[in-house]
């Protein structure tokens, strides 16, 4: 993320070695915070009230802070995200980085920005967001259920989904449609917030990755779903 109020003085101190490493990890760490605020988001959201219980049986859990959309004629969309995991017992991971994006053609004017959490509910669908890449379809062998602010989560379909979607929408488009969505790993954040080169696997699976500076969505998670951390 570039700073627009970054200046001449930060842009002569990135000339020096090591500061890109020092601003990428910034990015890092206020991508994390802002997770933990549209964690805060769920737990606030009356018309949801079911997010205790979906925390509680989530295999994993990804948050989009913030998922832009928009365009003029030729549209897209795209945001950061992490991605903790819980397949080992009661302790959620550190964070792992993700990116999303899509592209999309036809008439279409206007701005959409969401907060996302998905809900990762099997190991078929964990196993797939932690591919070097996976994209949201028809094709991809799973059940997705996407849920506006407005919707009830205890619904049939949600019961059997492997990805249960909490969005919050404001914006020109109607409501948040994840099709043709791709979902890919950011090696780079996550190589930078852990101090070395590290899979999704070893972040999510192994728990060999740590930051302190993370514990704070950690235990935000543990109290959101009812769990110690």
């Amino acid at each position: 993320m570039f700073n627009r109020n970054f200046g001449i003085t930060g842009l002569a101190l990135a000339l020096f070695v090591g500061a890109p490493a020092a601003w990428a990890a910034s990015d890092q760490q206020q991508l994390v915070d802002r997770a933990r605020i549209t964690i805060d988001d769920v737990r606030k959201d009356k018309e949801f009230g079911n997010a205790p219980e979906l925390l509680r049986r989530a295999r994993a859990v990804m948050i989009v802070p913030q998922l832009v959309k928009g365009g003029f004629f030729v549209g897209g969309e795209g945001g950061d995200a992490v991605l903790l995991d819980r397949s080992r017992g009661k302790s959620w991971s550190g964070p792992a980085f993700y990116t999303l994006g899509s592209a999309s053609f036809g008439l279409q004017i206007g701005l959409e920005q969401s907060e996302l959490v998905l809900f990762v509910m099997s190991d078929k669908a964990l196993s797939a967001l932690m591919a070097d890449q996976f994209k949201i379809g028809a094709g991809a062998g799973l059940a997705i259920v996407t849920l506006g602010s407005s919707a009830e989560a205890a619904t049939t379909a949600a019961l059997h989904a492997d990805i249960i979607v909490w969005a919050s929408s404001s914006g020109a488009y109607a409501g948040v449609t994840l099709n043709g969505t791709v979902i890919k790993p950011r090696d780079s954040y996550n190589a930078a917030y852990y101090g070395h080169p590290v899979s999704v696997s070893d972040i999510l699976r192994a728990h060999r990755a740590q930051n302190h500076h993370a514990d704070a969505l950690r235990q935000t998670l543990a109290i959101a779903g009812g769990s110690a951390s």
